[in-house]
Order: C-alpha cells, then structure tokens, then sequence
C-alpha cells in the first residue's frame, strides 16, 4: 500500500489549487471539447444554408473543432426551432438562423410548440437585413407604385410569392396598406419561385436578401424597394418601402442561439468567437455580398432584442390581419 508523508500530501493539494485557480486554461479544455452542429432551419442551397455554412467555414479554425452543418427543414423553421430548444444546453448545438423568423413564428402560428423568450439564449448577432420587393426584369414596372396600380386593376387576379415569416408580413402589410385583392402564393423556397415570376404566373415576391441580391445580380429580378425603414449600408441605392408610401420598418437579422439554459461562460466563449469572424474583413464583404450589415453585439443585448421583436411582430401580424395557422 502507499503511504504519502505530510508534506508530499500538502504539496499535492497545492498543485491542485493552483490548477483550480487557473480558470481560463480548464475552460479551454472542457468548451470546446468535441465536435460542434449548426442547425439550418431550410434546405441546403437556400439562403439560409449559405450563411450558415460560410460561417461554418470560418469558425472551424476559430472553434478548432469540427463544424457539422445540420439542416432540419419544415414549419418555416418551427421544426428547428424545436429542435435547438430541446437540445443539451452543453453549446455543441448551435442555431444560425434569423433570430427574426424565431420572433414572428410565436405570432404567426396558434399554439407554437417552443416559448422562444424562455427556451432560446441569443449568443451572438450576425447582421441586419432587409426582405426585397422584386419584379422580373422583363415587366414594364420600375417602381412598386407602378406594380401597385397595376395590381388594382387586376384585383384579385394579382398575385405574389413569398417562402418566409418575414416576406409573409411585408406583402400583408403592402396589400393592407395600399388596399389591394391581390392573393399570396406561398413557396417552400424562393427558387421554387422563380420561374412563375418569369412566366408571369407571379407578378412579384417578397424576397430574402441573399437571394434577391445574388438574382439581381444575375439579371433574374428587379428590386424595387427593400422592407426595413432605413437603407442599409450594404445596398444605399435601394429605397425603403416607407420612402416609397408603404411604411414599415421589417428588419430581418441572423443569430447564434442556444437552448437557454447553456452556461453563460460557454455562451461568452461563443460569443467572442462569432464577433471574431463578423467583424473581420471577411465577414463584413460576404455580409455586404448578401445585402446585409454585419451586426456584433453581447450576449445581453442580442437577448434584449429578440425580446423587443417579440413584442413587435405581435403588432405586426395585426396590423397586416394574419390570421395564425393552427
């Protein structure tokens, strides 16, 4: 059997305390210890799954772990939703989705399977953006007043596409506003979309960001007017709806969330990690790519937001009379 003397004993119980009190360094060791998945609520190839991926991308280096990229579709990203909130809150599963979607989807459905106040933590703030009012670049209109006038005459004959939360209550609040018949067509991806705008079985759609820039781009669409009350740094040239007699102030923005009972030490680390990739050159040139602003913030702030939005999407979704799916 071995015996310790006291001074072999003492002097081990004082390596330990001087291991203890050294926080960082274990820290480092336990977050992160294994691989790592980012949850996409829509399919690959969407919108959501570029952004999703290029910070999967970016981050792997940063976390030097392993980044595994999850797409868990249906629900306009309830499913998702539900599946983050129901997850080990150990920061290994990690949400890269629009904290926005996440605030409307609790307004825009009777009984939501996830309380999205309580059950989700916003680590990190990813960036702004704003839904674009497009037009195929064929059509005569060059301003949403045209496409207005023109949807009056058609009355209920004119119709427009949208595939999110957010495009759902820009066109509401559009038709509400400017009084119009026209009816919703509603696509499981904006891709889905495209060829009936062409073909004019759609007259125009409420586009995300990153695909209505990169069709723009592309010739494939005209944007007349983006959804968020002031103009974006990313794209200046373009005029709000509210500049062009539609108010509103619908402003789309990704985040890093976790189930909320993730420890706040691991919630920091994800944080300072996420900040570290947005507010790089890189980020901030494929955030602008995508029509959108970086946006870094704390913890705190990002959670005070998502809050805030709550609150408003409720107002939003009466203002525009949507009646939330059972």
């Amino acid at each position: 059997m071995t015996t310790f003397t006291r001074r072999q004993f003492n002097t081990g119980i004082a390596t330990v305390g001087a291991t203890l009190a050294m926080p960082g360094i274990l820290r480092a060791q336990a977050y992160p210890a294994q691989d790592i998945h980012f949850i996409c609520a829509f399919p690959a190839g969407s919108g959501a799954d570029i952004i999703v991926r290029w910070y999967a991308d970016k981050l792997r280096p940063v976390f030097n772990k392993p980044i595994l990229v999850e797409n868990r579709v249906g629900a306009i990203g309830n499913l998702a939703t539900e599946y983050l909130a129901r997850a080990k809150p150990d920061g290994y599963t990690i949400y890269v989705h629009g904290a926005s979607a996440v605030a409307a989807n609790i307004h825009l459905f009777k009984n939501p399977s996830v309380d999205a106040a309580k059950a989700i933590t916003v680590a990190a703030t990813i960036n702004k953006q704003a839904t674009m009012f497009c037009v195929d670049p064929s059509k005569p209109w060059k301003s949403v007043a045209e496409v207005t006038a023109y949807a009056k005459e058609r009355k209920e004959k004119a119709t427009y596409a949208t595939t999110n939360p957010v495009g759902k209550v820009m066109g509401a609040i559009y038709k509400e506003t400017n009084k119009l018949e026209a009816v919703e067509v509603v696509y499981r991806t904006a891709v889905d979309s495209l060829n009936d705008l062409k073909s004019g079985a759609i007259d125009y759609a409420m586009y995300d960001n990153i695909f209505g820039a990169a069709q723009s781009r592309e010739g494939r669409v005209r944007i007349l007017a983006v959804s968020s009350k002031e103009r974006l740094q990313a794209n200046p040239n373009l005029p709000t709806m509210t500049e062009v007699g539609t108010p509103m102030d619908i402003l789309g923005w990704f985040a890093a969330m976790v189930p909320s009972a993730t420890p706040r030490p691991i919630v920091d680390d994800i944080n300072r990690m996420f900040n570290q990739v947005t507010s790089s050159e890189d980020g901030k040139k494929f955030l602008n790519n995508i029509a959108s602003d970086p946006w870094v913030t704390t913890p705190d702030q990002g959670q005070a937001y998502l809050n805030q939005q709550i609150r408003e999407w409720g107002d939003y979704v009466k203002l525009a009379k949507i009646d939330p799916q059972g």
